[in-house]
């Protein structure tokens, strides 16, 4: 897809709206078409202006950009993208707001707003490209999303379904299975953690491409809305059945078999496919160690990292699993794998957790 993509910047600073704006406008494809200073401005001119792509920050006076980001994808939905501070508050807030229906992040620091300027700016452009040019857009409109998650335990009192009473607590699987994902990948791991069945009897371990101090969080949150019990890794953590591990900010994930017992390891050495944590590497592993028994999910997001590993787990015998185009905010790193034809099944977003039941 070409032509212009107008975006709308929503920040209370007006120090880094236009920092922003000239970041953006580098790209020639890229136009501002309008700043806001909070929530409210941000409604009125997405209504009027009616921009392709919303930059949102979230902590502003008069109407937040949580608040803002409901109204937006009530009214006039678009794809947001959140602006979100490195703390634990910006961190949990993000997560929120993926929720709610933004698709995507980027992080920005509370201070030296000049060095983050250089260092984003280049992701911020090619976030704003993709999620443009993305199937997040069906007809004008976004795929309907979720107005928020149901907490824990009202979703533990619904009535349970098919996969609900797919395992019993005796149950027990040899099978470990990994999951690859990039842009677009917070919220889409919601909802696969969402609808993991209870009583599942195996593991399994994430590499999502976030940037440190983001991660931690990000696990406390599929945590509180899943069956599983999910972790930040850590070195050495035992790998065991009905538990989530997701790789930490700026460290690779792998598993290790040690005295017959699994292990996850937790390592900073260089980076794999330009990447840290890279899917290749936890793909790889579970390739070498589990063989057969692995099974490899692999999803929305730029570049092809995971595409070389999802060829070792089908090689070794292993499932694999690709999300379509149709449910992908970017269709990168899954279209890459499928085009090297070892992808037993490409299936949509909501589709995923139904096949890892099906080959668990």
């Amino acid at each position: 897809m070409s032509g212009q993509i107008n975006v709308l910047v929503v920040d209370d600073s007006a120090l880094v709206r236009k920092i922003i704006t000239d970041l953006l406008e580098i790209d020639p494809r890229i136009k501002v078409i309008g700043t806001a200073e909070n929530g409210n401005s941000a409604i009125e001119l997405n209504r009027t202006l009616n921009p392709d792509v919303i930059t949102l920050d979230i902590e502003m006076p008069v109407l937040d950009g949580l608040a803002a980001l409901r109204r937006i994808i009530a009214e006039n939905p678009k794809p947001v993208i959140m602006l979100s501070v490195y703390t634990r508050h910006g961190a949990e807030a993000t997560f929120k707001a993926l929720e709610y229906g933004a698709v995507d992040f980027v992080p920005k620091p509370v201070s030296n707003v000049s060095a983050w300027a250089e260092e984003i700016g280049e992701q911020l452009r090619t976030k704003i490209k993709s999620v443009y040019e993305s199937n997040i857009l069906a007809g004008g409109h976004m795929f309907a999303r979720p107005s928020h998650a149901p907490s824990d335990d009202a979703r533990k009192q619904q009535a349970p379904g098919k996969d609900e009473r797919a395992f019993k607590k005796t149950d027990s699987s040899s099978k470990i299975i990994g999951i690859g994902t990039s842009t677009g990948g917070p919220a889409a791991l919601m909802e696969i953690f969402t609808n993991i069945p209870k009583n599942f009897p195996s593991s399994i371990l994430v590499v999502q491409h976030m940037p440190e101090n983001f991660t931690k969080a990000f696990a406390e949150r599929l945590d509180s809305t899943s069956y599983l019990k999910v972790k930040e890794a850590e070195d050495n953590d035992p790998v065991l059945p009905g538990c989530g591990y997701i790789a930490p900010g700026d460290q690779h994930i792998s598993i290790e078999e040690k005295n017959k017992k699994l292990h996850v390891r937790v390592s900073r050495s260089e980076k794999v496919s330009g990447h840290r944590p890279s899917i290749d590497v936890l793909f790889n592993s579970l390739a070498h160690t589990m063989g057969r028994n692995a099974i490899g999910v692999i999803m929305t997001g730029m570049g092809r990292d995971g595409a070389e590993g999802i060829v070792r787990i089908k090689t070794a015998g292993g499932r694999t699993i690709a999300q379509n185009e149709e449910t992908s905010v970017v269709y990168g790193m899954n279209r890459v794998a499928i085009e090297k034809g070892s992808v037993d099944d490409i299936v949509s977003l909501s589709e995923i957790p139904k096949k890892i039941v099906e080959y668990i």
